[in-house]
């Protein structure tokens, strides 16, 4: 394990917040451009089909692949619990972007849950003052406990996404899934970054790379169909990026030997720092239910609605329920 220099750290960290950057408006970007196109059920294998030739979805991918570059240089240089959570950034420049997408303003009470989750952040980094730069992962049954806990949750969160006749638990579903992958495609990362050190070739001798390219698509996939499935960007992108750098941080602690301030003081600290992200996302998404109650106008200014007739909305702020 090597340690992380003020050098590394000067180039992981800026590479970090712009990956962050790209992501958040190819999200925005995607977002948009999948409303464009027919719905289809959760897990639609064909959307892709249908966004190829749209040039905001393009204009999204070439973010997307922007971002994953620099995430890249950001995890070759830095460690998981520094590089992950930075990611959750992206919540703030996607949900500006969605806003001048949609032409309306950005809501103020939206806008203050994404500070709260970036503020919650900052703090848990500063107490839990992250270090090691693990370059390989454990082997054996090492990679078992967190593992199983990584396939429950995504399989639930497919289940949902697949079966549940609540849109609200549908788009969750779809949401918590996408997190755990994005997750997971980032700690492989991790180590193909530290393999692509050694030498050009040296990746392609390891099993790392081949598995982030089965499920890296299979995350992007889930995210567009998420992406569709809801009204309102800001509430799912909530969700994966928080559970994004979540499992990215317990990949770092469990399977690659990085290390965090684990005094009683602290890990009240990063408690606490947890706590107010999940207060930021839940202000997110209580916001947007009742902003995707409110019809909008040609202008961009929501309208009083002259009536709300159930389903129209659900607890994450997306589209009433399809049942």
């Amino acid at each position: 394990m090597t340690a992380a220099t003020g050098v590394s750290l000067f180039v992981a960290v800026p590479a970090a917040v712009l990956g962050a950057v790209c992501m958040g408006l190819a999200s925005a970007a995607q977002a948009r451009a999948t409303k464009e196109v027919e719905a289809g059920g959760p897990l639609d294998l064909t959307l892709f089909r249908r966004l190829v030739g749209r040039p905001l979805w393009l204009i999204g991918i070439a973010g997307t692949v922007l971002g994953l570059i620099l995430q890249l240089v950001a995890l070759a240089y830095g460690p998981l619990l520094l590089v992950q959570p930075l990611l959750v950034t992206s919540l703030m420049f996607a949900g500006f972007a969605s806003a001048r997408l949609e032409r309306r303003r950005p809501d103020r009470m939206m806008t203050f849950g994404a500070l709260l989750c970036v503020a919650g952040l900052a703090g848990l980094l500063v107490v839990a003052r992250p270090s090691g730069n693990g370059a390989t992962l454990v082997t054996g049954a090492a990679l078992l406990p967190l593992g199983l806990v990584l396939a429950v949750l995504t399989l639930l969160g497919l289940g949902f996404g697949a079966f549940s006749r609540s849109a609200s638990l549908r788009v969750l579903g779809l949401a918590v899934a996408t997190g755990v992958l994005y997750g997971l495609t980032a700690g492989l990362m991790k180590v193909v970054a530290n393999q692509f050190r050694i030498g050009a070739g040296e990746p392609f001798r390891h099993w790392t790379l081949y598995l982030v390219c089965v499920i890296g698509p299979i995350g992007f996939l889930l995210s567009q169909n998420t992406f569709q499935q809801g009204r309102f960007l800001t509430p799912a992108l909530a969700v994966i990026t928080a559970l994004d750098p979540l499992v990215g941080v317990a990949i770092g602690l469990s399977w690659m030997g990085e290390s965090a301030n684990g005094t009683p003081l602290a890990l009240f600290g990063e408690a606490l720092g947890g706590l107010v992200i999940v207060v930021g996302i839940v202000m997110l998404s209580t916001r947007a239910s009742h902003l995707s109650a409110e019809p909008v106008a040609e202008s961009g200014e929501a309208v009083e609605p002259e009536h709300r007739g159930p389903g129209d909305g659900d607890g994450y702020g997306l589209a009433g329920s399809g049942c």
